[in-house]
């Protein structure tokens, strides 16, 4: 779809007029309407209408537990998850290298977390281990300049649930922007309206969630809203962010109802960005839905096609999911991965500020772009490897030279973990039969004190060509006993094992949830926020429920 600027310009003057009317009779102008916009005046009606917005019925359906309301499950639940199959045991005289895509998405964890304080045990597919262990900050050493934009900590030692093995823990840590130092943002909110975001935890809540982002703007930023239910439209031009009350104006008058054509609000999103496209600032859509579209182009394919090609253009996608019942985890996934963003899932208020506010410069501002692992083990000193979460991030070997993959990016202040189990050389870990045709281990090599060597290759934000660094893990690095590590290896290793856990626990040996809980209470640390302290209160309900 094409949108001019005149269609734009009437789009929003179709919508001022029906909310100055009042009346979901009122039909708007078509003359100056493109083809296709508009086009369902039922539906755009029920967009612009003014709505009142009272407290009462957010609470409808709702419990309080802590700061977070919990609502009840829906009675019929359609969600939808990408098959998750955990990564095997890898053989390292067969395979030893092992390439991956970072990841700083964070939706699995609030989305695993709405299941159990729901009373339910969320489903395998839900659980993406690499998501849950980097909702939490750690402490890694802050890169030093932009030049070099994050840095690499790796820790290694016993792993908790197998004294056979040890745990190889990677860190990075992004560079981190002052608040008066962030570029200038042009952002576009594109909010689904449709019908099934007519619910307390959905479109009440985008709403809710927006105005928060929106206090932390100010006079160079500017923001735009389209929305979509059966059409799209622009419900607000690039407005500057300290416009705060004509902002939160434009949201408290939208309203639910529909059906979603949520391709064709990406492609008006898109071009609203691209007219207001800042060259020295920060160019995003930030989509807010629950992911059900139903109209328009809804094929994943097609939709992951259109927005991997907009990436090239400097605008990127961050996506902000909502609601359960319907709740399309794998598409937004899918068009995250594709669209150079994040995803995080918003199932509080409190959870929208985590994401909104304490982590805006994160969520906004790329410092790396295509951030890639790749880890040769020794085959002289480790025997066998596994990597634990980052199934559907995996990378060809021959991708991580390849400037034209694509892989994931990394936020201002973001910190990454990655962790393998390893098994060493002569300790028994080993998890697979040997061969009986297996050459010797007892070649002669030149790299005998080392265990790996590690690789990373990254692009700047506005770079097309990687650059690397390297760093071998050597012997003599191994710490003896767990109590010698850091509190960001014992508490990762924790979140992992819940995570693996909820899984099936497959490879936990007989490490249960009690252990994960009292490996995270003594790795709590500072908790500023006091996130640690509730994934134990988590976790124990999760041990309660799996009884």
């Amino acid at each position: 779809m094409t949108t001019t600027r005149l269609g734009l310009a009437g789009c929003a003057m179709a919508l001022a007029v029906l909310a100055a009317c009042g009346g979901p009779g009122a039909e708007p102008p078509t003359a100056a309407a493109p083809q296709g916009a508009l086009a369902d005046k039922r539906a755009v009606a029920e967009v612009a209408r003014d709505a009142k917005m009272e407290r009462a019925p957010l609470l409808r359906g709702a419990t309080q537990m802590g700061s977070r309301l919990v609502y009840a499950p829906a009675a019929q639940e359609r969600e939808t998850y990408d098959p998750i199959t955990g990564n095997q045991v890898a053989r390292v005289a067969e395979q030893p290298v092992s390439t991956f895509s970072i990841d700083v998405d964070t939706a699995s964890y609030s989305n695993v977390r709405r299941f159990i304080e729901n009373g339910r045990l969320p489903p395998g597919d839900a659980v993406r281990i690499e998501e849950l262990v980097n909702y939490f900050d750690y402490d890694y050493p802050a890169a030093d300049s932009q030049a070099r934009p994050f840095s690499l900590t790796t820790e290694l030692a016993p792993t908790p649930w197998n004294p056979k093995t040890h745990l190889l823990h990677i860190g990075l840590k992004g560079y981190e922007v002052a608040k008066a130092e962030r570029p200038a943002a042009n952002l576009v909110f594109l909010l689904d309206v449709s019908g099934s975001m007519n619910s307390p935890d959905k479109l009440p809540l985008v709403k809710r969630s927006l105005r928060l982002l929106t206090n932390e703007l100010g006079p160079e930023d500017r923001v735009a809203i389209a929305v979509y239910a059966g059409a799209a439209g622009v419900v607000l031009e690039p407005t500057p962010g300290d416009r705060k009350a004509k902002i939160a104006m434009a949201l408290d008058k939208l309203r639910a109802g529909g059906s979603t054509a949520g391709g064709q609000g990406l492609e008006l999103a898109y071009a609203l960005a691209a007219e207001n496209f800042n060259k020295a600032g920060i160019n995003r859509v930030i989509l807010a839905t629950d992911g059900d579209f139903n109209v328009g182009i809804t094929d994943p394919r097609q939709l992951e096609d259109f927005i991997a090609r907009k990436r090239e253009s400097g605008v990127t996608l961050s996506i902000l999911g909502f609601g359960r019942g319907n709740y399309n985890d794998a598409l937004m996934e899918r068009l995250t991965n594709a669209g150079n963003g994040n995803a995080a899932y918003i199932d509080s208020l409190m959870e929208a500020r985590k994401v909104l506010v304490e982590e805006l410069d994160s969520t906004l501002l790329t410092i790396a772009k295509d951030v890639k692992i790749q880890i040769e083990f020794n085959p002289q000193t480790v025997s066998e490897y596994r990597l634990v979460g980052y199934e559907n991030r995996l990378l060809k070997r021959e991708d991580f030279d390849n400037d034209k993959v694509d892989a994931g990016d990394i936020g201002a202040g973001h910190s990454v973990t990655a962790i393998y189990e390893i098994a060493l050389v002569g300790d028994g870990g080993e998890r697979l039969p040997p061969l009986r045709y297996q050459p010797s281990a007892k070649g002669q090599f030149d790299f005998v004190d080392e265990l790996a060597f590690l690789k990373l290759r990254f692009k700047q934000p506005g770079g097309n060509n990687s650059e690397l660094i390297q760093a071998s893990i050597r012997v003599e690095d191994i710490k003896p006993d767990l109590v010698e590590t850091s509190q960001n290896f014992r508490f990762a290793a924790a979140v992992a094992a819940f995570g693996q856990l909820l899984r099936g626990g497959t490879d936990m040996e007989d490490f249960a949830m009690a252990d994960a809980i009292a490996l995270a209470r003594n790795a709590r640390g500072e908790d500023r926020w006091g996130y640690r302290s509730e994934f134990i209160r988590l976790a124990a309900l999760a041990e309660s429920l799996s009884k």
